[in-house]
């Protein structure tokens, strides 16, 4: 299907049944409490309401889609969120108040979180991995967060599947990034207890989660602050800790060269403030995002930034963690090696620092 035949039947879809779709949002995120095997079968569900075109047909499948997920229970023992901000004291610059068409996968009153998945306690971590899915989240959680986080768990990473807000959709760069540097500041402070050096903290990010891991950079790196974007914020014991990571994994989202909130204006980082960490980048030959790495590259290597890139024949965008929807088969099993690129690139800048 096209890219942009698939973003009219999404709207007409959305337009139809957005309650019903909605409603399975906070679902698909928070797959680590629920069945994996029902997770799954609501993710095919509603790809096979995304294609279906007997109108119909298609009022039967959604249904079944919502006597789906109304049947599912967490899991006993389930993993606690851990929500990102104090209460009243969340930075925002983004007025968005009503959801009420459903556009949008999280309404006005959403609270970023993470999960943390760990390892053993009889493995010794080799460092922490943050983890954000693309587009708005919803199902790309599963295959791009969940199963990378099963990925660097095995590799012996202490994972956190990240779910913040949104780069774009509607919240800005600034405050997706706040989200992310957040994070790997709870992390850093609590070190000792997941087991890990405060200085290996990485991130891989998707598509849009990659965008977000770039806005992390460029306004929360070098001396910038919380405050400094967000005046009206009131700084804690956290913001003492840096709150940027110290690998960055940019998977098929390299930064565009226009602003995407204005499409009239490039998209210039200031360098007289952005410190960037070493960068890995994975994207494939198919993949739209190849138009965004020429100009993002050589504005790196400009900077001196350390930088590794892959790129993988025949590859489209989006399929990360897809062994996860296909029965443990790799559809494009060489981009699946980005893992233990991205595995070795960390290792070898860890050990660096510990030399």
């Amino acid at each position: 299907m096209e890219f942009n035949e698939l973003i009219s039947r999404r709207e007409k879809m959305n337009a139809k049944f957005g309650k019903q779709l909605f409603d399975a949002v906070e679902i698909f995120e928070d797959v680590v409490n629920y069945d994996t095997q029902d997770e799954l079968k609501l993710y095919h569900m509603y790809s096979e309401i995304e294609q279906e075109t007997d109108d119909a047909k298609q009022e039967e499948l959604v249904r079944k889609f919502v006597d789906l997920y109304s049947s599912m229970k967490k899991k006993e023992n389930s993993l606690e969120r851990i929500y990102l901000w104090n209460d009243g004291n969340m930075p925002k610059n983004t007025e968005y108040s009503d959801n009420s068409d459903y556009k949008k996968k999280h309404n006005p009153d959403f609270r970023p979180y993470m999960y943390a998945m760990l390892v053993d306690e009889s493995i010794t971590p080799k460092g922490a991995m943050v983890v954000v899915a693309g587009g708005d989240h919803g199902r790309c959680v599963i295959p791009e967060a969940y199963q990378t986080c099963l990925d660097f768990n095995a590799l012996g990473y202490q994972c956190f599947l990240l779910l913040n807000r949104v780069n774009h959709n509607p919240w800005s760069k600034e405050e997706s990034g706040a989200d992310v540097a957040r994070a790997i500041r709870i992390i850093r402070a609590n070190a000792e207890e997941y087991r890990i050096r405060p200085d290996q903290v990485g991130y891989a990010g998707f598509s849009n989660g990659g965008l977000t891991g770039d806005n992390c950079i460029r306004f929360f790196s070098g001396t910038q602050t919380v405050k400094d974007h967000f005046p009206e914020y009131v700084p804690d014991e956290l913001d003492a800790y840096p709150g940027v990571m110290d690998a960055y994994c940019c998977i098929y989202g390299p930064r565009f060269r226009m602003d995407l909130q204005n499409p009239d204006k490039e998209d210039i980082v200031d360098y007289t403030k952005a410190v960037y960490p070493p960068t890995f980048i994975a994207v494939g030959r198919k993949d739209f995002a190849m138009n965004n790495l020429y100009h993002y590259l050589n504005e790196l290597v400009d900077h001196n930034v350390p930088v590794e890139v892959h790129t993988f024949a025949g590859v489209p965008h989006g399929i990360a963690g897809f062994k996860i929807l296909n029965g443990g088969i790799e559809q494009y099993p060489n981009f699946n090696l980005w893992i233990p690129l991205a595995d070795a690139f960390m290792q070898e800048i860890y050990q660096k620092r510990a030399d």
